[in-house]
């Protein structure tokens, strides 16, 4: 796969925005429904204030207005600001644009908050204060959703850029897999929710420290630590000592990295110590039984490719023999009949080999065709061996094959070998003959019957001491391609050779 470029990348049409519209769009009428069903959250604040409390005003109307609000103003920066300013079209616009929502919903909420928040005009000594107050927080609600969009963009288009060029990322560094990229963007999707929902900065710094943590432990793991345990004696235990050994040595670098955010060694240590027990008792042990279980399939899956590769090549091979064994009777057929009559047959019996080679140039390769093509295929065989033989009175040739009405699939040239193999050996022109060939299809069973007169080929036949590959061949198919899903039973006596074949389709 060819490297994307993020430009050429983000101007493609992605299904993607869809589903965020809906996503967007269902979150919007969810929030509508518990707002039609809520009784007004604030009303409390309202009671102790002694302040007059109006549901429709004072909860209602401003909290409808705040998210509808809230949903537009997403689905501009979303699908019309953010994707310009990453392709760099028109930036300063777009940076103005984005700009002036901060400070729309900035207002817009303030004014709002008058409205949800009116008890305050009670416990501040001014209306200035109010009004600082009220707006102050307005504005830092809009740049906090300001900043978790960012965040939010930020992991979108990244991790759709990794997934999309992860073939070239893995080919210059390996141990990146698609696998890796996908547990990253989700565990920095875990933490986007954690950061939305406003959760305690314990929660979310652990949250996001195991993860990271967990995603670096595996990427190790699978390209250093366990193809390197799997040499020494105890491969169990030579894995362990190098994830303790990596543990030890990254606490501390951990716990440093986590001060600046609490300012408190406690919670800093805490959150490390509980990584490190996590990440040796869970973490760990999941990844060496995932290691072990990966290794297993891949054993699977060569073996059963080194098998397919054998049954391929000994199909192709057995099939490649039925063609110019097959020409070869057919143009003999040809040739007697040419002697018999210069006439309108001869033009009739190239037509059907005509046919019946391009069956076998463009249909004979397939795994699988119609049966219905096979039979007609089998029909033309017969209908040419017929403009040998009707004219013998002593040559009886009986059909009765069923018209096959729904779409059931064969491999092909799977009956033609009965079928010649009948005319091979069971007529003669000096001796009384005869062939009878049934073919039923009952539901996913097809039921084929070839019964043929038997007659000793002379001295002087070229083909008498040759091995043909006809039963042989179609034995080996049937026991590759149909393995406990058909059934061949072949009788002979001196004079009779009868074929039956139960094949579930």
């Amino acid at each position: 796969m060819n490297q994307i470029t993020m430009k050429s990348f983000l101007a493609e049409p992605l299904q993607r925005n869809k589903a965020e519209l809906w996503v967007a769009t269902s979150l919007y009428f969810l929030v509508l429904f518990t707002l039609t069903t809520g009784s007004g959250h604030n009303m409390p604040d309202f009671r102790e204030a002694n302040v007059r409390f109006n549901y429709f005003e004072h909860y209602f109307w401003p909290q409808l207005v705040r998210y509808t609000l809230l949903y537009l103003a997403f689905l501009f920066m979303n699908f019309k600001v953010m994707p310009r300013l990453i392709r760099k079209e028109k930036v300063w616009l777009n940076v103005f644009l984005t700009l002036l929502t901060f400070v729309a919903v900035g207002l817009v909420i303030g004014i709002l908050n008058t409205y949800t928040q009116a008890y305050l005009f009670v416990r501040f000594s001014g209306e200035q204060e109010v009004y600082d107050h009220l707006f102050q927080g307005s504005f830092y609600t809009a740049f906090w959703l300001l900043l978790m969009f960012g965040f939010y963009s930020a992991i979108k288009y990244i991790g759709l850029y990794l997934l999309s060029n992860s073939d070239a990322i893995q080919t210059k560094y390996h141990i990146l897999t698609k696998d890796v990229l996908i547990a990253f963007i989700i565990s920095m999707v875990n933490v986007f929710v954690l950061l939305a929902l406003d959760a305690e900065e314990e929660i979310t710094a652990l949250c996001a420290v195991l993860s990271l943590y967990a995603i670096l432990l595996y990427c190790l793991s699978f390209y250093t630590f366990i193809p390197k345990a799997l040499q020494a004696k105890r491969p169990g235990r030579s894995y362990a000592w190098k994830v303790l050994l990596l543990v030890a040595l990254t606490s501390f670098p951990i716990v440093l990295m986590l001060l600046p955010v609490f300012y408190d060694e406690d919670s800093a240590i805490g959150i490390t110590a509980f990584n490190a027990v996590f990440q040796l008792v869970v973490v760990a042990p999941v990844i060496w039984s995932l290691y072990k279980r990966q290794a297993k399939g891949k054993e699977e899956v060569y073996v059963l490719r080194k098998e397919l590769g054998r049954s391929n090549a000994n199909l192709d091979f057995l099939r490649s023999q039925i063609n110019p064994h097959f020409l070869f009777n057919a143009l003999n057929t040809l040739y007697g009949t040419a002697l018999q009559e210069n006439s309108e047959r001869t033009a009739q019996g190239i037509q059907m080999l005509g046919d019946m080679m391009r069956f076998m140039l463009h249909e004979n390769h397939q795994q699988k065709i119609l049966l219905s093509r096979e039979i007609e295929y089998l029909q033309n065989y017969i209908e040419l061996q017929l403009l040998r033989t009707s004219s013998s009175p002593n040559i009886v040739i009986e059909t009765k094959i069923d018209e096959v009405l729904t779409e059931k699939y064969i491999a092909p040239m799977l009956l033609i070998p009965f079928v010649e193999n009948a005319f091979k050996h069971g007529v003669s022109l000096q001796h009384r003959s005869w062939i009878k060939i049934t073919l039923h299809c009952d539901e996913n069973k097809l039921y084929f019957d070839v019964y043929n007169s038997k007659h000793t080929r002379s001295d002087q036949d070229p083909e008498k001491d040759r091995s043909g590959i006809g039963l042989s061949n179609v034995k080996q198919r049937l026991e590759l391609l149909y393995p406990a899903k058909q059934e061949l039973i072949i009788r002979e006596t001196p004079d009779e050779f009868f074929v039956h074949l139960t094949l579930q389709l």
